[in-house]
């Protein structure tokens, strides 16, 4: 899915500001909504009614604001035109044109919202909140039964404005554990290298070495687009830690924040790193490099070990490349390289929240948000988590277990693997309230129906190493200032520093250079104002621990 960090333009962002505050400057509260048909625990099969689940027909233009996101056509697959059918369900897709924050300007600067707004959570949430353009759904998550029955308590907390409401709904949330973080191997290489141990940063460097030697057109060791990888290796130098110390520039020391630059494993992975990089280990160009430029050395085979914050992803579709014309090729993942003298049990590459990825907003321009919130309610449950990820009833399944979850059918078992996820992946893209506990257990039970052969790579990498090795980070959400205040110019200025510093250490021809690097940015950052920021998201990380033990009592 999502890279996590994404910096917005001040620039842009100002614009936006201004823009919000003067086209809501005349709003005089939310339109007058209608109230859909009695809500009621969703049936698990297609042909129920609207009245039995409490989604009523209704019409609602959708705007995902990333630069990225183009939605397809409501209606074109089989989940979507199913919804439309049945449900009297659709949504009129509004496009960024690849230009996200120049596109939200426009329309708010032309009071012309649309009805639901798909973002990252934070700055443009609350802008949009405090401008009093976003439907408060409290009252309608206390009215329906899915979000209430899987949304955990204190991740609604989570979810609360400065002024006490809630004006969003969370996507790939979850109760359990989740993550597609991780280290795989090319089998064919491993194998014929004799499989040697791989446990640890020494063994890493040692079996790159034999990589190189033996095999020069291919990459030793690959780190992802942008170099992604880098970053997720620190996981591997310190207990109960992710790289999600290194974006808050601060790493947990009781009940507060420490400059980054003074955790001696953040020094260990940056001199690691450069030696890798110095001995050409790793692509000289990957601080540069394009995902596609990666997905193309995967899929042909010519990657020896790779670390990503998305494995699961590359791997599963590596596999597929190679298999195809060699059973015997391919990718398998492998548990967490570490430090030597550390616990395997508790490190950890990627983390993640309970609170999932992005969220969806109500904008007050919607005539029926009631009904809108009625039908994400649904998305949620176990029907739409079925229709909306592995397809509506007589695709894929036919019958279900106990639980809700899919049973296969012989179309699912016989079709081409690569044609079904492809087909799959097209409903995901509209699966805008995604419960990750359901779908994640549904396609366990799922693919535990299937023979060892007919099982994805994506599952079984979840199943034995990824979602183990993923660490809990939810009660450091929401600790991001907005980006024009003036703890947000602080952030961006400190973040900036690090950007620069980080290539230079990657690129460093000696360890005492990259010491020097490393302490330059730890002074420059310190006159930045790194020690308000630090402190301003220890404040945000111990309210957070409040609300989540709250929601815990």
């Amino acid at each position: 899915m999502n890279r996590r960090r994404k910096w917005i333009s001040l620039v842009c962002m100002g614009l936006a500001s201004v823009a919000i505050m003067a086209a809501c400057s005349g709003n005089e509260g939310q339109k007058e909504t209608s109230s859909p048909v009695p809500s009621a625990s969703p049936s698990s099969g297609p042909s129920s009614s609207n009245e039995e689940i409490g989604v009523k027909p209704v019409t609602f233009s959708f705007y995902g604001h990333y630069d990225w996101l183009t939605t397809a056509p409501w209606g074109d697959n089989e989940a979507t035109r199913w919804i439309q059918e049945n449900l009297k369900v659709t949504v009129e897709p509004v496009q960024s044109g690849g230009a996200a924050e120049e596109k939200l300007n426009t329309m708010i600067v032309g009071n012309d919202l649309p009805d639901v707004i798909f973002t990252d959570r934070g700055a443009t949430v609350e802008r949009l909140a405090k401008a009093g353009k976003l439907v408060a759904l409290d009252d309608y998550y206390e009215k329906y039964p899915n979000f209430k029955k899987y949304v955990k308590e204190s991740t609604l907390n989570l979810l609360r404005s400065e002024d006490g409401k809630i004006y969003q709904i969370p996507n790939w949330y979850t109760s359990g554990t989740f993550g597609n973080g991780g280290w795989m191997v090319n089998k064919e290489i491993y194998n014929e290298l004799g499989r040697p141990a791989l446990e640890t940063f020494d063994d890493l460097y040692a079996y790159l070495i034999q990589v190189r030697e033996k095999y020069p057109n291919v990459v030793p060791l690959e780190v992802g687009e942008k170099g992604a990888g880098l970053e997720v290796m620190y996981g591997g130098f310190k207990e109960d830690a992710t790289s999600k110390w290194i974006s808050l520039m601060g790493y947990p020391d009781g009940n507060r924040l420490v400059s980054i630059y003074e955790d001696s494993a953040f020094e260990e992975l940056m001199l690691y790193v450069s030696k890798l990089f110095r001995e050409r280990l790793i692509t000289q160009d990957a601080l540069q490099q394009t995902q596609d430029a990666v997905k193309e050395k995967v899929n042909t085979g010519r990657v020896a070990v790779m670390i990503e914050s998305n494995i699961t992803t590359y791997g599963a579709e590596g596999h597929r490349a190679l298999t195809a014309s060699d059973p015997d090729a391919g990718y398998e993942v492998i548990w967490p390289i570490r430090k030597a003298g550390l616990s395997k049990d508790k490190v950890f590459v990627s983390g993640f929240e309970s609170l999932g990825w992005n969220v969806n907003v109500i904008t007050t321009e919607a005539k029926d948000p009631e009904a809108i919130f009625a039908y994400y309610d649904w998305i949620t449950g176990t029907e739409g988590q079925k229709v909306l990820f592995f397809g509506p009833r007589g695709l894929y399944w036919d019958e279900e277990a106990e639980d809700g979850s899919p049973i296969p059918n012989e179309t699912y078992k016989t079709v081409d693997v690569s044609e079904r996820t492809e087909k799959m992946r097209k409903f995901e893209d509209f699966n805008w309230a995604g419960n990750t506990t359901f779908i994640d257990t549904a396609k366990m039970n799922l693919e535990a129906a299937l023979s060892e052969s007919q099982r994805s790579w994506e599952t079984i990498a979840q199943s034995t190493v990824t979602w183990a090795t993923a660490k809990d980070i939810t009660e450091f959400v929401n600790t991001e200032p907005l980006p024009d205040s003036e703890i947000g110019v602080i952030s961006q200025n400190v973040y900036d520093i690090y950007t620069v510093a980080f290539a230079k250490m990657v690129h460093a021809k000696t360890d005492d250079e990259v010491k020097a690097v490393m302490e330059q940015a730890k002074n420059d950052s310190e006159r930045a104002g790194l020690a308000r920021l630090l402190e301003f998201r220890t404040e945000r990380w111990q309210a957070n621990v409040e609300k989540i033990n709250r929601g815990h009592e």
